[in-house]
C-alpha cells in the first residue's frame, strides 16, 4: 500500500504541491540541465520545484527521454 501512496505523490498535480513554490531541488536543477543540453535551449536556473517538474515533463516530450518505450 506504500507503493500506491507513492505512486499516486508522483502523479500529483506540481500546481497542488506544498512545497510547489520552494527552489527546486539540485536534482532537478541537474537533470532539467541535462535535458535542456539535449533540447538546445536555456533554462532559468531560478525555478520553483513545481516549474522545475513541468520543464523538466515538457523537455523529456521535446528529447524522447523519460519517455516509455525508450529503453529509459
Amino acid at each position: 500500500m506504500a507503493d500506491q501512496a507513492n505512486a499516486d505523490n508522483v502523479q500529483k498535480d506540481p500546481e497542488e504541491w506544498v512545497t510547489g513554490d520552494e527552489e527546486m531541488t539540485g536534482a532537478q536543477a541537474s537533470y532539467l540541465n541535462t535535458l535542456a543540453t539535449e533540447a538546445g535551449e536555456k533554462v532559468d536556473e531560478n525555478l520553483t520545484k513545481a516549474e522545475a517538474s513541468q520543464k523538466i515533463d515538457e523537455l523529456q516530450q521535446k528529447t524522447g527521454r523519460g519517455t516509455s518505450g525508450n529503453g529509459s
